[in-house]
């Protein structure tokens, strides 16, 4: 039952985490789980953290979904934002930079400590501790903030160009302004030098 339960609600790669599982008790759902790792119809990704195995189109023994992972664990818990990426990742996905990041960053409210290094399935990743608790309302705000921070060491553009595309962020991200100033304080001195030589310093008075 409950194996036809997953089949039904979890796709291909989709990680299954032990927590969400539903059963008559804590205990029988964590006994039923390793009866099913056991059979080989389940595969353990890491503690608590499971998927249903498949075949590739190569006949390869497929993976989980490493995206599908963070999203579930870091970036959004039921239809609320818990977190975001940054650092080099948040600079390469908005084309500041062509650089291909050699581990995912991302802020989360999950984040027990300031910084936290995983491997997931072999993909590196490094968690960090947000400067405020993250939710739909203010994550722009603080994403625009980290990528200001750092956007000097990443940015492959300057000038004009990365004054553009600046404004193409803040519009894209849906930046407030008006949370920024709330939150600018928590962050380092120098991203108002960052945010000044950005083009955007109006926005902030």
């Amino acid at each position: 039952m409950l194996y036809d339960n997953l089949c039904k609600k979890y796709d291909k790669g989709e990680p299954i985490f032990l927590s969400e599982v539903k059963g008559t008790s804590r205990d029988s759902v964590r006994q039923e789980m390793k009866k099913l790792t056991d059979s080989g119809k389940l595969m353990r990704l890491s503690n608590g953290v499971y998927f249903l195995p498949y075949v590739t189109i190569l006949g390869t023994p497929g993976k989980v979904s490493v995206d599908k992972y963070l999203d579930k664990k870091y970036l959004r818990s039921g239809n609320k934002t818990i977190g975001y990426f940054t650092g080099l990742q948040l600079a390469n996905m908005y084309g500041f930079t062509t650089q291909n990041p050699s581990w995912i960053e991302l802020r989360s409210n999950e984040a027990t400590t300031a910084q936290r290094k995983v491997d997931i399935d072999g993909r590196k990743v490094i968690v960090y501790k947000p400067y405020a608790e993250i939710n739909d309302d203010n994550m722009s705000a603080l994403m625009f903030l980290d990528l200001m921070t750092d956007i000097d060491k990443y940015s492959e553009v300057s000038g004009n160009e990365l004054k553009t595309k600046l404004r193409r962020f803040v519009s894209q991200a849906g930046v407030d302004f008006n949370k920024v100033k709330k939150y600018i304080g928590l962050y380092p001195s120098k991203v108002y030098k960052n945010i000044y030589e950005g083009g955007l310093m109006n926005e902030l008075v």
